[in-house]
């Protein structure tokens, strides 16, 4: 991943002048680093912007996929209104360990159910339970599965719901049709599903920053 020195510099400004400075989510990232998990949290803006996207969605149930340490879990969280809900899947226990001491120092445990184990068979057991419909998916898991993740959010998902996957140029690499990278090739397929499926309108921005040059996709279930 190739860093523009001048990206992180404008991060850094951005979070000075909009994102107030916030112990808990300062915590949550050193609590991630002690813990040896690998520094793929989204950054401080793409966290607000998470938390911003669901507050105007005036989102009560959330759905994410990947959990890892819980960092954007806590942004989405705290959007929730009195008596919302967040849940969230994921595969690693030393994670999921890590997410729910994390999200519990946040004060958000009782809004947030960590799922344990293979997203896939979790979203099965999701829609076995015939729970309400989420108004915001969050998609941030491993690549390869993006587009069952994808079919599984649009079943879940209640008609004008968002949903948000992240991680999706690749530093660039998302034009390169004979990548032999399986996350590349897993983010065409989610592509593709998007380009081809009625079920939802979406669209797709570059980003750069602290983390290289990557990017979100973004839609409304119809």
């Amino acid at each position: 991943m190739n860093v523009n020195p001048a990206w992180t510099k404008v991060d850094r400004y951005i979070e000075e002048k909009l994102i107030p400075s916030d112990p808990v989510l300062e915590e949550t990232i050193g609590a991630n680093r002690k813990a040896g998990l690998p520094a793929i949290d989204v950054t401080h803006a793409q966290g607000k912007l998470l938390h911003l996207l669901a507050r105007m969605q005036d989102a009560s149930r959330i759905l994410e996929i990947g959990t890892l340490g819980g960092y954007s879990t806590i942004w989405l969280a705290r959007a929730l209104p009195p008596g919302g809900k967040l849940v969230t899947l994921e595969l690693d226990p030393h994670h999921a360990a890590t997410a729910a001491n994390n999200i519990s120092r946040a004060g958000l445990a009782a809004l947030v159910d960590i799922r344990l184990g293979n997203a896939l068979d979790q979203l099965e057991r999701l829609g076995n339970e015939q729970a309400e419909p989420f108004d915001l998916v969050f998609i941030d898991a491993d690549k390869p599965n993006n587009p069952a993740y994808l079919r599984w959010a649009l079943r879940l998902a209640r008609p004008g719901a968002v949903i948000i996957g992240d991680n999706v140029i690749r530093d660039g690499e998302v034009v390169n049709e004979t990548s032999p990278d399986p996350r590349v090739q897993g983010v065409r397929k989610f592509f593709d599903l998007l380009a081809g499926n009625p079920a939802i309108d979406a669209t797709a921005i570059q980003t750069v920053g602290a983390k290289g040059y990557d990017g979100f996709a973004i839609g409304i279930v119809r």
